[in-house]
């Protein structure tokens, strides 16, 4: 029997090369299988149809609010599909306001508005067939809770109204708020502490897949991305700060009504409105409002993850820290791809 040996950095290096491009082809000849395809090709952009204050760019894709605090609103150009995000990172701030970005869906053609409301909360949600949320900077995970009706009213059959928006059981400002079914809402169901790395390839919301790479912004770019380590849990991007992404989707749940939800930083924050009915086109809608003073749309692709995603992959399941990639013996702009440069 051959005498074991340690293996080199020079070994490692051309063994996770070969078994990644191995696991790669593997992985994806059965992705085609559970990977759903079918959502738009065409670049996500931002509808010719908005607030006063907002201003486009060429390409549609970046919305700036020029003035004041408020006539933010956008639209994206075109309904989503079922399970497909739109996905927005905040690129400028500005001091002085009290708020930050808010975000959610509307079954209004933006064409059919008369004019563009000064705000979507309550403003656009006012005109009906819209649900939006709130981003706040601590507290936006959704806390559920089956409503209790009064008596008389509808009482015992449970669940809540169609199109009814489930709070995080706070305002804006952080003060405490009753919760639906009565009582506090408690600090650690509201931000509790992730539990997990976000080392999967996707994020899954019920039976949608959505593709993790595009989901999470760097808290401090050209340097490691704090979603491979430890580092997670004290070194989190607010979700009001610049370079963070927050996106809203809509889940279908039979009946043709569909659930709500936000996601930021790559994380689910719960499903925020419950009975949307999909029988009408679903717009997203973003209120650049306040501190919040542009954001940039991020193209997310769907279908078949990337041979270098997938590389990616089998390269981050054989280091047990990031900091390993540095002894391998792989290509530098490698090395940069793993650790999320």
């Amino acid at each position: 029997m051959a005498p074991e040996t340690s293996l080199s950095g020079p070994q490692i290096g051309s063994r996770l090369r070969t078994s990644c491009v191995y696991e790669s082809v593997c992985l994806h000849k059965d992705h085609a299988f559970t990977t759903d395809s079918t959502q738009n090709t065409e670049d996500t952009e931002f509808h010719h149809i908005h607030g006063t204050n907002v201003r486009l760019d060429p390409t549609g894709t970046q919305a700036t609010r020029v003035e004041s605090f408020a006539n933010g609103v956008c639209f994206s150009r075109e309904p989503l599909s079922p399970g497909e995000i739109f996905l927005v990172e905040i690129e400028e701030k500005e001091l002085g306001w009290c708020g930050h970005l808010r975000i959610g869906l509307t079954a209004r053609d933006p064409l059919a508005l008369e004019t563009v409301p000064e705000y979507s909360l309550p403003d656009l949600m006012d005109l009906g067939d819209s649900w939006v949320f709130a981003i706040t900077r601590n507290h936006n995970r959704v806390v559920e809770e089956e409503a209790v009706a009064p008596e008389g009213e509808g009482a015992g059959h449970g669940g809540l109204a169609g199109g009814h928006r489930l709070g995080d059981g706070r305002e804006e400002g952080g003060r405490r708020l009753p919760r639906l079914g009565g009582g506090d809402v408690e600090e650690e169901a509201i931000n509790p502490k992730p539990k997990t790395f976000f080392t999967d390839s996707h994020l899954h919301i019920e039976k949608v897949k959505i593709p993790m790479d595009k989901l999470v912004g760097r808290s401090r770019p050209g340097r490691f991305s704090h979603i491979l380590d430890d580092l997670y849990k004290t070194n989190a991007l607010p979700p009001t700060a610049r370079r963070s992404r927050i996106g809203v989707l809509y889940v279908p749940k039979g009946q043709g009504l569909a659930d709500m939800h936000v996601v930021i930083n790559g994380e689910d924050m719960g499903a925020s409105a419950k009975g949307i009915p999909m029988l009408q086109p679903l717009y997203a809608v973003v209120d650049v409002y306040s501190a919040t003073k542009q954001v940039r749309i991020v193209q997310v692709e769907y279908g078949f993850s990337s041979l270098q995603t997938l590389c990616r992959k089998c390269i981050q399941k054989n280091i047990v820290h990031r900091m390993a990639l540095d002894w391998l013996e792989l290509p530098e702009k490698l090395k940069h791809y793993c650790k999320y440069e």
